[in-house]
């Protein structure tokens, strides 16, 4: 007999798909795909082999998350124009997952670089690390704003540039090297947030590639100055230009309870003298 023709048992035909009998069981009660034929006399459900390329498009729309309701219209009358229809908008949404995806890696990968250094760094070091250029999403800050404010203020860029979460991408602060060397260690201008996946580049803060000059201190304004003196003395005598901003990041916020337990890293890009 033509395996086309053949029925399969209800038994045969989910483990031909790889699904469980309940399952098929239930589509049909729901209006969604139903068997070839039923034995009026046992009840029994039996599927032809000519269903499976049916079953596997609604198994593939299922995977996709595509409601029921949404694949029943669609399976009721379905042509090659709205399956195609179908399928790009499902692509567009995979694109998107791809890309939330993608960020999250991007994340977890700088936390597992941050919990690295922390395990092997030496907070008197100072070093010339080389960078890429990063599109940072920036929010200005002044004294007069409450933390309550940057707290808002940075929450509603996190949502405008499609972060499902704050933590979907790296964040801290900008000091101006300007301030720096008037002695305002803590007159941060600016909170920024690294997008960490490609976007363009229309009102974002392009951080420059090039060689920055990385020290780190223990969260305090006294260490912070500390700090940031070694940095100057450090730049001159390896005959350095500091210029741009200086960017502070938190290293271990996920494993600490108290603010003065902080590990910040700061970051401040430099040229040699001409």
């Amino acid at each position: 007999m033509d395996k086309k023709r053949k029925l399969l048992t209800i038994g045969q035909f989910a483990a031909l798909h790889g699904i469980n009998k309940k399952t098929l069981m239930w589509y049909d009660e729901v209006d969604l795909f139903h068997p070839a034929r039923i034995d009026p006399e046992n009840g029994y459900r039996y599927y032809s082999y000519y269903q499976s390329a049916i079953l596997e498009t609604i198994l593939l729309l299922r995977e996709l998350d595509v409601p029921i309701d949404e694949i029943r219209a669609f399976m009721k009358g379905r042509s090659a124009a709205s399956m195609e229809q179908l399928l790009r908008k499902q692509i567009g949404e995979l694109e998107r997952k791809l890309t939330h995806l993608q960020a999250v890696r991007e994340t977890l990968t700088y936390h597992c670089r941050n919990m690295q250094t922390l395990r092997t760094m030496d907070l008197s070091e100072i070093r010339i690390v080389r960078k890429d250029a990063h599109r940072l999403v920036t929010v200005d800050i002044d004294p007069e704003m409450s933390f309550e404010k940057q707290v808002e203020t940075i929450v509603a860029e996190t949502k405008k540039y499609q972060l499902r979460r704050l933590h979907d991408a790296s964040y801290g602060t900008m000091i101006a090297v300007e301030s720096l060397q008037k002695g305002d260690f803590t007159d941060y201008s600016k909170l920024f947030i690294e997008i960490p996946f490609p976007i363009r580049d229309d009102g974002l803060h392009i951080q420059p590639a090039g060689d920055y000059l990385r020290a780190f201190y223990q969260e305090s304004p006294e260490n912070a100055a500390a700090c940031y003196r070694k940095v100057f003395d450090y730049a001159a005598a390896q005959e350095l230009i500091l210029y741009g901003s200086s960017y502070e990041i938190i290293l271990n916020e996920n494993v600490i309870d108290r603010m003065e337990d902080a590990l910040v890293q700061i970051e401040i890009p430099v040229k040699r003298r001409d």
